[in-house]
Order: C-alpha cells, then sequence, then structure tokens
C-alpha cells in the first residue's frame, strides 16, 4: 500500500468533519476571553480585538460591555458602535441589560458581549446571559465574550473548595466547547494584586473586602493554573481534531465512554461535576441516569425537582440523559452500561454507617459485582453533616394518625383473639396478629406495618402468653415465637409494601401509556387538519387537565389553529411562541426561556421541520417542573408532529394528484389541438400551394376540387376553434342563452345542413312528427348541440350504418335522441364521456378534442335541461336531450 494512501483520512472521519463543519456554518463563531479573575484585563483585550477587525473592515458592535469606571477601558469603546442597553423594571428598579432583540436586528457581523456568566434580572427572555449568546450564535452572528474560569459548572465544586466560595453564576461547558477560539488573558497575580491596591479592579472598600477573601495569592495560583490548564486542553483538543482529519499517525486512544447515576440527593452535582471532568480529560462522551425503582415513589415525589434539576444539570454540561425504570438500580445500570458500551461507572463512596451494610450491600459493592469488565469509579463526598448545610430533602416522617391506626388494629386483633383464645394455643392466635400486620401493610404503609408487628409481639406476650397480664415469659420458647412472629411481620410487611408501591408504578405508567395511545388511537383515526387538531386539545384537556393552544406556521408567521374553549393566547405569550418556533426549543413557564410566561411552549418539530408550536398551562405550578408531566408533552408533541405532519403530506398528496390530472388534462389538449389544428391546416396549405404554384397549368376541375378541399377543412378548422371559445365562455359564465320560439323540425334541418358535407352517402333516418309545437331555446346554440352529436355519431359508427335523429314532446320535455349503429361506450366510461377532453378509443381516422360532447351539456344545462348517453342493445350509442317545454 502506497504512503499516500496510509495517511488518507477515513471515509468516517471525512464525514464527521463534514458534518461538523455544516452545522458550524450556519451558526456564529464565538471567541472567548478567558480569565482566572476579575482584573486581568478580558474586556480590555476583547475591546482591543475588536478594534482590529474593525480594522479589517468587519461590522463590529458592542452589544454590552462594562467598563467598571476604567478610564482606559472607556477609552477603547470610542470609535465602536454600542446597541443601547434596555431597561428591565424589577422592584420599581430599573436595571440595564443586554438589547437582544436590538442585536438581532441589528445583524452586525460581531458583537461584543461582556461578562458571560451575568444572571439576567428577572423577567428578561433569558435568565442567563449565555443563553442570549447561543441565541445570538444560532442567527448566524459572531460572538466575542468574558468569562472566568471559576465560572464553569464542571469546575464548581473545585473553586469551593480552593477558595471556600462557593460560586453562584454558572456558565455550562458546553459553550466552552462551542468556542471556535479561546484566548487566555494572562498576568501574575502578585500583578493583580497590585491593580487591587490601585483602586483598578474595584472601588477601594470593595477591593478590601475582595483581598480579604477571594483575592488571596494561594487562591489566585490555584485558579491561575485551572485557567492555563483549561486552555491547553483546548489546544490539545484542537491539535487532535487536526490530526484525526488528516490521518496523522498518532497513539490514539480507544473511545471511553462513562456513566454516572443520579438519585435526588445533594451529592448528585457533585458526583455530576466530577464525570464531566473525568469525560473531559479522557477525551470521552458521557451519560447521566436517574432509574426509577418501583419502592422510591415516595422519594420520587419529595425529590422530584431536585432529580429534574441534576438531569438538567448534566444536559447543560453534555451528558447524554436517560430515565429508567427497574426493579434494581445496580442491575438496571448495568444492563444500561453494557448496551451503551460504557468502559467506566462513577459511583459516591458510601456515607451510611457501616452497621446498616449488614442490612443491605452498599451499592457500590453491588455495582463492582455486577461491573464485569466495567471499571468502577468512587468518588469522595462530602460527609454527612454537609448535606445540612446543602438542605438534603429528606422523606418526611409518616403522620402520627399513621400510627394511631397500628394501635387499633392491634387492639381489634387483641379483642378478637380474646373470646377464642380458651379454644385455641396461644401459638395459634399468631395468625391473627399477622393478619394485622398484612392489613397495616395494604393500607398505611411499612413503617406503619413495622410498628404494627412490634405491637403485636408485645400484646401477644402481655395478653395470651402466661404468666397473662405481664410481659414475664415463663416457657422460654415462646422468645421463638415473638422473634417470628416479628420478622415474619417485618418481611410480609415489607414485601406488601413494596409490591404495593411497584402495583401504583405500574398504575402511573399505565395510565400514561393509555393517554398515549387513545392520543395515538384518535389521530389515526381523523385525516384532516382540522380534526387532528381537535382530537389533540381534546386529549390533553382531558387527560392533563391543562388548557392548550396550537399555532401552525403560515409562512413566517405562527396562526392559531385550535385551542382550548375560551381560552386566547395574549402578545406576551404569542412572543413565547413565536421564539419556540423559530430557535426549536422549548420556552416559557419551567423552562430556562422566558420563564416569567404562564403557558410551557413546546415546538412540534419532526425530523424535517418545525411545523408549529403547542403551548400547554397546568392547573397545578408543580406540573411545570415535572419530569413525568414534561416527558409526557414531550410525547404528546411528537405525536402531534406527526400527525400535522402526515396531514400536510396528505394535503399535498392530492394537490399533486389534482396537479398531475391537469397536467394530463393540459397534454391531453396540446396533443388533440395540434392534431386537429395541424390537419385541416395542412389540407388548406397544400391546396393553397398547389393552386399557387400550378394554378394556370390546371384544369377547371382540379381548381374546384382543391378550392372546395380547401374550404371544408377551413370550416373543420373553424368549428373546432369555435368549440374552444365556447367551452372558454361556458367555464367563465360568459356564455347567454337568447331564448326564442323554435320549430324542432328547423332545428333538426339546420344541423343537418352544416353536416351535409361530411355525409355523403350516409343516411340519416329523421323521426321528428309534424304536430310538434314550438319550443323556446337557443336556436344557434341548440344547432350546436345536434351538430356536435351527429358529427360524433358520424365518427364512431361504420360508414354503411345509418344514423338516426328522433324528437318528441314526453310531458312537459322535449327529447332530442341521436343514435348511431358502432361500437358503442365501455359501461365504466358512460358517465365520463361528457368530461373535458375525454375521449375513448377511437377508430382509425377518427380524432378529436374531446370538447365536443362537454360543450353539449353546458349548453344542454344553460337551457335547464339534462343530457344522457346509453349503449343500445345490438350495439351502437344513444345520446338523449331532454329540455322543458314552457
Amino acid at each position: 500500500m502506497r504512503d499516500d494512501e496510509t495517511s488518507r483520512p477515513s471515509p468516517e472521519t471525512l464525514l464527521k468533519v463534514a458534518q461538523a463543519e455544516e452545522a458550524q456554518a450556519a451558526k456564529g463563531k464565538l471567541k472567548i476571553f478567558l480569565g482566572y479573575a476579575a482584573g486581568v484585563g478580558k474586556t480590555y483585550a476583547m475591546l482591543q480585538a475588536a478594534h482590529e477587525r474593525l480594522h479589517d473592515g468587519r461590522d463590529v458592535v458592542v452589544g454590552y460591555v462594562e467598563s467598571h469606571g476604567r478610564s482606559e477601558t472607556d477609552l477603547l469603546l470610542e470609535g465602536l458602535e454600542v446597541v443601547p442597553r434596555v431597561q428591565v423594571e424589577y422592584l420599581s428598579v430599573a436595571l440595564p441589560e443586554l438589547d437582544l432583540d436590538a442585536v438581532l436586528a441589528r445583524r452586525p457581523q460581531i458583537v461584543l458581549v461582556d461578562e458571560l456568566a451575568h444572571t439576567n434580572a428577572p423577567g428578561s427572555r433569558h435568565p442567563k446571559r449565555w443563553q442570549d449568546v447561543e441565541e445570538i450564535l444560532s442567527a448566524g452572528i459572531d460572538v466575542y465574550t468574558t468569562v472566568n474560569i471559576q465560572h464553569f459548572e464542571s469546575l464548581r465544586d473545585v473553586v469551593a473548595q480552593i477558595t471556600g466560595v462557593v460560586v453562584r453564576e454558572n456558565v455550562p461547558d458546553s459553550i466552552l466547547d462551542q468556542a471556535v477560539e479561546i484566548r487566555l488573558v494572562d498576568i501574575p497575580p502578585e500583578d493583580l494584586l497590585q491593580r487591587l491596591k490601585e483602586g483598578k479592579v474595584y472601588i477601594p472598600e470593595k477591593a478590601a473586602h475582595a483581598a480579604e477573601n477571594f483575592f488571596k495569592p494561594g487562591n489566585l495560583m490555584a485558579l491561575r493554573e485551572l485557567s492555563l490548564r483549561r486552555a491547553a486542553a483546548r489546544v490539545d483538543d484542537q491539535v487532535r481534531a487536526y490530526m484525526e482529519s488528516r490521518s496523522i499517525p498518532g497513539p490514539w486512544p480507544v473511545a471511553e465512554r462513562i456513566l454516572v447515576c443520579v438519585s435526588g440527593s445533594p451529592f448528585s452535582e457533585t458526583l455530576i461535576r466530577t464525570t464531566r471532568r473525568l469525560a473531559d480529560d479522557l477525551k470521552s462522551t458521557w451519560h447521566t441516569v436517574y432509574v426509577e425503582t418501583p419502592g422510591a415513589g415516595k422519594q420520587l415525589q419529595e425529590n422530584r425537582e431536585r432529580v429534574w434539576k441534576d438531569l438538567r444539570l448534566a444536559e447543560s454540561l453534555g451528558a447524554q440523559v436517560a430515565t429508567l425504570t427497574g426493579a434494581s438500580v445496580p442491575e438496571a445500570l448495568i444492563d444500561y452500561a453494557r448496551k451503551n458500551h460504557v468502559t467506566k461507572i462513577v459511583v459516591g463512596k458510601p456515607t451510611k454507617p457501616r452497621w446498616r451494610e449488614f442490612l443491605r450491600t452498599p451499592l457500590v459493592d453491588q455495582m463492582i459485582r455486577l461491573s464485569g469488565s466495567i471499571d468502577v469509579y468512587v468518588v469522595s463526598i462530602a460527609p454527612a453533616d454537609a448535606a445540612k448545610k446543602e438542605g438534603v430533602l429528606r422523606r418526611k416522617r409518616p403522620p402520627l394518625s399513621g400510627f394511631l391506626k397500628s394501635l387499633l388494629l392491634v387492639l381489634a386483633a387483641s379483642l378478637l383473639c380474646q373470646p377464642v383464645h380458651a379454644f385455641l394455643a396461644p401459638t395459634n392466635l399468631v395468625m391473627i396478629y399477622l393478619l394485622a400486620v398484612v392489613l397495616a401493610a395494604l393500607r398505611l404503609g411499612r413503617q406503619e406495618a413495622t410498628f404494627t408487628a412490634f405491637l403485636s409481639v408485645l400484646a401477644y406476650d402481655f395478653f395470651f402468653v402466661p404468666p397473662r397480664f405481664t410481659f414475664a415469659v415463663s416457657d422460654t420458647q415462646y422468645l421463638i415465637t415473638f422473634l417470628a412472629l416479628f420478622v415474619v411481620g417485618v418481611v410480609i410487611s415489607t414485601l406488601v409494601s413494596q409490591t404495593r408501591e411497584r402495583a401504583e408504578a405500574i398504575r402511573q405508567r399505565e395510565a400514561q401509556t393509555a393517554t398515549l395511545y387513545y392520543l395515538s388511537r384518535d389521530l389515526a383515526a381523523v385525516s384532516g387538519l382540522d380534526a387532528i387538531l381537535d382530537a389533540l386539545v381534546r386529549n390533553i384537556e382531558e387527560n392533563l387537565q391543562a388548557q392548550v393552544v396550537v399555532l401552525l406556521s403560515e409562512g413566517e408567521r405562527l396562526e392559531v389553529q385550535a385551542a382550548s374553549g375560551g381560552f386566547t393566547l395574549g402578545a406576551k405569550e404569542a412572543a413565547v411562541a413565536d421564539w419556540a418556533f423559530r430557535n426549536r426549543a422549548p420556552a416559557g413557564k419551567g423552562t430556562d426561556t422566558l420563564g416569567s410566561a404562564k403557558l410551557l411552549h413546546l415546538p412540534l418539530q419532526t425530523s424535517g421541520d418545525v411545523l408549529g408550536v403547542i403551548g400547554i398551562r397546568f392547573r397545578e405550578e408543580q406540573e411545570f417542573t415535572s419530569p413525568e408531566c414534561r416527558r409526557l408533552v414531550q410525547a404528546y408533541a411528537a405525536q402531534a408532529a406527526l400527525a400535522v405532519e402526515r396531514a400536510q403530506f396528505a394535503r399535498q398528496a392530492e394537490q399533486a394528484q389534482i396537479l398531475k390530472a391537469r397536467e394530463s388534462l393540459e397534454r391531453a389538449l396540446l396533443n388533440s389541438v395540434s392534431h386537429d389544428l395541424r390537419t385541416p391546416l395542412v389540407t388548406i396549405t397544400g391546396a393553397l400551394g398547389a393552386l399557387r404554384e400550378k394554378g394556370v397549368a390546371l384544369a377547371s376541375e382540379a381548381k374546384s376540387d382543391l378550392l372546395e378541399a380547401a374550404w371544408e377543412e377551413a370550416g373543420r378548422l373553424n368549428r373546432f376553434v369555435g368549440n374552444l371559445l365556447d367551452m372558454t365562455r361556458l367555464e367563465s359564465g360568459a356564455l347567454k342563452v337568447k331564448e326564442s320560439h323554435t320549430d324542432v323540425q328547423d332545428l333538426v334541418g339546420c344541423a343537418l345542413a352544416v353536416l351535409e358535407p361530411h355525409l355523403g352517402r350516409r343516411s340519416v333516418n329523421i323521426a321528428v312528427p309534424s304536430g310538434l309545437p314550438p319550443v323556446r331555446m337557443d336556436m344557434v346554440l341548440m344547432t350546436q348541440v345536434l351538430v356536435n352529436l351527429l358529427d360524433n355519431a358520424l365518427k364512431y359508427s361504420p360508414p354503411t350504418s345509418p344514423v338516426e335523429v328522433a324528437a318528441d314532446i314526453v310531458g312537459n320535455w322535449l327529447t332530442l335522441e341521436v343514435s348511431d349503429r358502432g361500437r358503442g361506450v365501455p359501461a365504466g366510461d358512460l358517465s365520463h364521456i361528457f368530461d373535458k377532453f375525454y375521449r375513448v378509443p377511437v377508430p382509425e381516422g377518427a380524432g378529436g378534442t374531446g370538447l365536443g360532447l362537454s360543450i353539449c351539456r353546458g349548453i344542454v344545462e344553460a337551457h335547464g335541461g339534462t343530457i344522457e348517453a346509453h349503449n343500445r342493445s345490438g350495439g351502437g350509442l344513444r345520446v338523449t336531450v331532454s329540455l322543458p317545454v314552457i
């Protein structure tokens, strides 16, 4: 193999590079000026770079730059166009913020946005400024921005450990991954501290406080190292990407995949950030999953917001998020890991007391035992007392009423045993107390059932074990009975409680599945867009107990197509829906975008495009942040999008069929017109050419024959063009019927006179009674009807067969019949022979446009009559015209 072949990039690599370049081409480019603390000169460096781009001819504007009163920074702002800030009212205070809409309307090539980690004022479109930057990038505008290393989400725990300060304003690491260039702005910590003393970082009062807390030499050196390492890692990524795209030889590592599980505890955030840093070090993808077990129903209800927050945090850090259902957490994790080819699993070090390990094997040990070839990383987490500072969400204690009911159950069991203890051995009474334990487990809960088992032992000993009415035991074998009663009671209560919780979880899953089934069934049973939207609105109202509005795209705008009864969409909600539509992302209540809205807006997105937006307003506030509700409404939105797309495809298919039929008609018209125009024109041209070239030499009889042929073909051409004009008049409604009393015999005679040159030796049998009264009709138009019918009969019947014309008065109707002895018309075509351009297979030499019978129907219907065609017995066709006699 040649050297150039071995160094050539693989097709997979080229495809990966092409896809990345295609995705990046539609977005703006992000340049981050990265520092390790305030005052290192990030804003100053960004403004210098902006002037360089401005000098190069680029369109640069300042979206938001905070100079903090530094004169050298203010000087660099001169000469740059500044987009005015928008004033956001909050608690009667006007807060200046980045005017995102003004930047998008201005559409510069480069926009400067300072302080990437800034939290926007309440009421802004996005709660964080980095989300504003993402929207600007999605619009194809390049962004220059500044940020410090301590603001990145994955380093939050590390920074807190180094400095003792928890950074509240965070930026997801995915923003750093999007940057095409990271410029490290670095100065020695000694110079930064000197700038702090000189008042170039903060005002003197704030500078003194910062020097005592955050701006310590050790903190600054550690943060500086973090920023240098992160910048170096970014450069290493770029070098690797360059080498990979060009197949430069190197020790390429096998791809790693990392998995971490969240449980709703406050330590989950630490595990997520640790996994993110580990994934960065290993250059690997990572997954975050939550395992919902049947016995965790109560815990899910209490910690649902924390679980949802953890999953959103992991997703913002670049993880692939999933929610699993299983009876065992370790088994579900290992099964997921094997299906997704995970190589490493991250778990937290146990913090529970050692004595509890004897009762239940720690999750870490179970994971190690089941992991096989998968590596398990055990991460140290904060001690238990740190959880109290973070506000751990613990299970609520059962209400005292439950324990009171347990006491009543034991008393009831004792009263039931009292009348029968004289007939039964004391050991047989244990079954009655076990029944009380089972009832407690079924009706009250696990803790109450355990308490019932304990009380049952005491009651059994006190009331029925000799000596009675004391807790003393004369026979030590009863101790085994007590232990068995308590252990069996606890086991039964545990199993019954687990079964009940599992049944409740299954019931909830079944309810969700049923709602999706009903929606899918209703959407599949209808076809029109209006029916689909009605079914969607009805299912959401009935199953989710929520109000809903559906907006579909009409060009560049969204229009309300369906909504709950009495529900109106305000201007603000319409703006939120428009944002969700244009950015293909959820917005509104319960999201990080325009969270002050009253509705949750989800885009109706398919694999090809966004068709519209669905807005949902739940009755309960907690449902907006509930993972179950969010997954359910997203499934509803996906089903609705597919149904709407199906309706649009059906409409497009129908339009395509109509267009195809129209093209077929146009093609038939062109073929007919070209044939029926060319035939008489050829004859006329040939006759006139012969007269022109050989007119003097021709005999008078030959000249007469040529002129007669040219005259007949000219008349044929005139009738053909007349048919086209008549059809145009009929379709436009311009045809006016001028009725007058007309003799039927004169009508038939006029029609035969027109066709006399074409009859030749053909005989026409006429059956018109002599006593028919005059009938009101348009003589000219009805003559044309008879001419077309007779011409049609002559063309479609043998030359030797006669054509029959009959007329009579039947009741209040005049009937005109034109019959022939041709091949007739196939039964399936009888209902179509009066359609435009429709022609049955014709004998050799016959032709036409297929307009004659259609024109006849139009004229007859304009007279208020009818026209029908029937095959004759023995062969042939009969066309019957019926006109009212006034």
